[in-house]
């Protein structure tokens, strides 16, 4: 597709893990379209492509910017992601994760581009039955950020019988880590993620809370499997190939399938910084498991994808390299 000169419109591109999709595609020879709200998002991580500024909710100028720009493809990552804001107002994320996606796809359907990329979650499955994550697990959410990613996955089909919009669902883990080349980071107001609220701590910032330390796992905190935002950035751009060359629909689990407990966490934070990292212990928040990681190997066996970054203290390097450079966010700049 990038050999057609045609672009990519990246949905979300001025976030997280979308700034980091949008430097993957250009390093990949695609021509990338950043559309975002700046709500959540940062002009500062649009250093590649054409930033429009715009709501997904506002059909019309998706569709304009679209047509535009001559994109054959849409990555979609404009979601609200915060678990605990999702339980206290599930409206706002109905909103914007559902009817915002679901304008993004009546605008591509009217304007005949048929290959999107869905930023999923494994919040989707909810509580696991058994780990690894199987990619056939039962998708029970117990949120209602769960539940929003996964009603956009479950319209997905209906998109392509009716319009012929080839999707892939990318369902993954725990983001993590920074650009390798320092270039891009995370930067949440106020942040949700452990790894930088442990960077946080250990440099001045407020103290992190370890929400339970009686799991039935070896140091009694829960286990996660943080993947690097970097891979999973690559991971898009070969769904997106994928769609491309077979013109088929599936989803995939990111993650390495290796879990690390909160206190590895917190002891790797506190080894590559030197420093100390303050904690409190806190209760358990309802509805954590005390174990999850995924079952990768389908995206590996389809997609060709495997982590670069998958080791917890290379990911833990980047992010702190980031926050180094970057005490402030993007406002450092």
């Amino acid at each position: 597709m990038a050999a057609d000169g045609r672009g990519v419109l990246v949905t979300g591109g001025a976030g997280y893990i979308g700034s980091h999709a949008a430097k993957a595609l250009h390093r990949a020879g695609y021509r990338v379209v950043v559309y975002d709200n700046l709500v959540a998002g940062h002009r500062g991580a649009v250093n590649y492509g054409e930033l429009v500024v715009g709501d997904i909710t506002d059909g019309a100028a998706v569709r304009a910017a679209i047509r535009q720009h001559a994109v054959s493809a849409v990555m979609h990552f404009a979601a609200f992601l915060d678990v605990g804001e999702s339980v206290r107002d599930p409206a706002k994320y109905y909103r914007n994760n559902v009817v915002g996606a679901l304008a993004v796809l009546d605008a591509m359907a009217a304007e005949r581009v048929q290959r999107f990329v869905f930023s999923s979650t494994c919040a989707t499955y909810g509580e696991p039955i058994e780990t690894p994550i199987e990619e056939t697990h039962p998708q029970n959410p117990i949120n209602s950020y769960g539940e929003s990613k996964l009603a956009v996955e479950r319209a997905l089909p209906h998109f392509e019988r009716a319009y012929g919009i080839a999707a892939m669902a990318m369902r993954y883990f725990n983001a993590a880590g920074a650009d390798p080349d320092g270039e891009i980071g995370e930067d949440h107001a106020p942040e949700i993620h452990v790894i930088p609220r442990a960077i946080a701590s250990a440099t001045g910032g407020p103290g992190l809370t370890v929400f339970g330390d009686d799991y039935p796992t070896p140091d009694g905190t829960c286990l996660r499997d943080y993947v690097h935002v970097s891979d999973l950035a690559d991971a898009h751009v070969k769904a997106l190939e994928a769609i491309v060359e077979t013109g088929k629909s599936s989803a995939y689990n990111l993650g390495t399938g290796h879990p690390h407990s909160v206190r590895e966490v917190i002891d790797t934070v506190a080894r590559v910084t030197g420093r100390e990292v303050p904690w409190t212990l806190g209760p358990r928040r309802p509805g954590d498991p005390a174990v999850l990681y995924a079952a990768a190997h389908k995206a590996h066996a389809e997609l060709h994808w495997t982590p670069r970054l998958p080791a917890l203290e290379a990911i833990v390097r980047t992010a702190w390299d980031w926050h180094r450079t970057h005490p402030h966010g993007y406002e450092t700049r």
